[in-house]
């Protein structure tokens, strides 16, 4: 089984959401700001060398501003 940080499925959520973060107008500095993180954990989920786990995703949605649910409905 590929691991799926691999997989085409999983590139596409990560282009989802960085979609998400330029829609709302924020840079990686200012996304990490929020979130008390160093702009380089955007920087490395974001390229995908770094795995999101669910409660990292459920708090990016809510510092993004998006509705996590509809997110995931469009990842099929």
């Amino acid at each position: 089984m590929t691991k799926s940080v691999f997989t085409d499925q999983y590139q596409t959520f990560l282009s989802m959401l960085v979609k998400e973060r330029k829609k709302a107008n924020l840079t990686q500095v200012q996304l990490a700001s929020t979130l008390k993180k160093p702009q380089s954990f955007i920087s490395k989920y974001e390229k995908g060398e770094r795995r999101l786990d669910v409660i990292e995703f459920l708090d990016i949605a809510r510092a993004i501003g998006f509705d996590e649910t509809l997110f995931i409905s469009k990842l099929k």
